[in-house]
């Protein structure tokens, strides 16, 4: 058995026959230990792979004490197996690990901007870079010089070194991990980049086939790069291609005027809203009125439509306008049901106590201070009774 994984020897091999040659159980997962394996393991900035070993999913792969376990669903017997790749996964990363080598090449030997951290995300990469800001000026410098990379088809390649060897090469690198022996692994993009990395990559820079890069944030007194390569770049294009038919026949607008006409929209929206709380506000004056004029000492009032801090603007009304009354205020909205509890400063019962065992009756929950209890009701079936036993409560009070 090769003392150099297959993964490392050939990164584009997608099936091999090989042998498990032990099995155990970590964290309550079975795990399995193969003669020989496509599969990479977590590391470096660059996740682990997915596949089949035999028909059973490998769901995670990570190296322990030397030895590279795959994390399995379920348990295997030791003896022969194939493995199979999921390609498609194993392909991107190695799309956006060598699309990160030759952006960090790139920004550092042409615009002076050292990488200082790496991420291969689940949708989306970044870099950080020792600058401060990046204006979208050489955002736009920096991509259009990466993407001459690109076209340029550069080869890359990997090679192990001994330590000797390395100590007399210019290489890109952060260096090694601590009480690290033997060779050293570099991988090189000919004419841009000489970097020590354990992960998967490309034959080419042609195969990355892009990078997008999307946008920074501040981080650490640098700057955080966000972007992406290859299937990623083509699958987003698509996404926002997608997004923007959408868009066009809702706001019935082209692409060029989607910003300008939602803006427009969302201003309309912001004047309706303010004049549907203007009428809210009075609808809930009116109503407060209108129940503190009633003869009752228990009043109540439901409305459809209407939310719950439409009862809470009602309920507040009412309190102060008719300190002599209690009431039961319910509203539905959708499939959601609400209920308040208001007791007049001038009757004497507990609120609380009132208002929780109102929504008890509602199947409801909720809570308060002072004379007002709010909640969110499971059903108001029971409306009729839960009114009737505030009037009972306000009667033996």
């Amino acid at each position: 058995m090769s003392t150099t994984p297959a993964y490392e020897r050939d990164p584009y091999l997608r099936q091999i026959d090989t042998e498990v040659v032990e099995v155990g159980t970590e964290g309550g997962r079975s795990f399995a230990v193969l003669a020989e394996t496509i599969f990479y393991p977590e590391g470096g900035g660059q996740p682990s792979d997915r596949g089949l070993l035999g028909e059973i999913p490998v769901i995670d792969v990570r190296r322990h004490e030397g030895v590279i376990r795959h994390v399995l669903e379920r348990k295997v017997p030791i003896g022969p197996t194939t493995v199979r790749l999921d390609w498609a996964r194993r392909f991107d990363h190695m799309q956006q690990h060598t699309g990160q080598h030759l952006l960090t090449a790139v920004a550092d030997d042409g615009f002076g901007w050292p990488t200082t951290a790496f991420h291969l995300g689940e949708h989306v990469c970044d870099i950080e870079l020792a600058v401060a800001t990046l204006n979208p000026v050489e955002i736009r410098r920096l991509e259009e010089a990466v993407a001459a990379e690109i076209r340029a088809a550069r080869p890359v390649s990997a090679r192990r070194v001994s330590q000797d060897a390395f100590a007399t090469l210019t290489v890109r690198t952060r260096g090694l991990p601590a009480g690290h022996v033997g060779d050293v692994r570099l991988v090189e993009i000919a004419g841009v980049d000489l970097n020590t990395c354990g992960g998967t990559h490309v034959r080419s820079t042609s195969e990355i086939e892009a990078i997008k890069l999307l946008g920074t944030e501040p981080m650490r007194g640098g700057t955080r790069l966000f972007w992406l390569a290859g299937g990623r770049v083509r699958a987003r294009l698509a996404a926002h291609e997608e997004r923007n038919a959408a868009l066009r026949v809702l706001l019935g607008a082209p692409d060029e005027e989607l910003a300008r006409t939602a803006e427009a929209k969302l201003e309309q929206l912001h004047a309706l809203e303010k004049q549907v709380r203007a009428l809210e506000d009075e609808l809930a004056d009116s109503t407060a009125a209108a129940l503190a004029a009633r003869p009752e000492r228990v009043v109540s009032a439901h409305f459809d439509g209407k939310h719950a801090a439409f009862l809470q603007r009602l309920g507040r009304r009412l309190s102060s306008s008719a300190p002599e009354v209690a009431a039961l205020l319910t509203a539905t909205l959708g499939e959601h049901s609400f209920f308040l509890v208001v007791v007049g400063e001038a009757v004497p019962l507990e609120a609380q106590m009132a208002g929780r065992e109102i929504a008890g009756l509602l199947a409801g929950r909720g809570g308060g201070s002072g004379r007002i209890f709010q909640g969110k009701a499971g059903s108001l079936a029971p409306r009729d009774a839960a009114l009737a036993r505030l009037g009972e409560l306000v009667a033996r009070a």
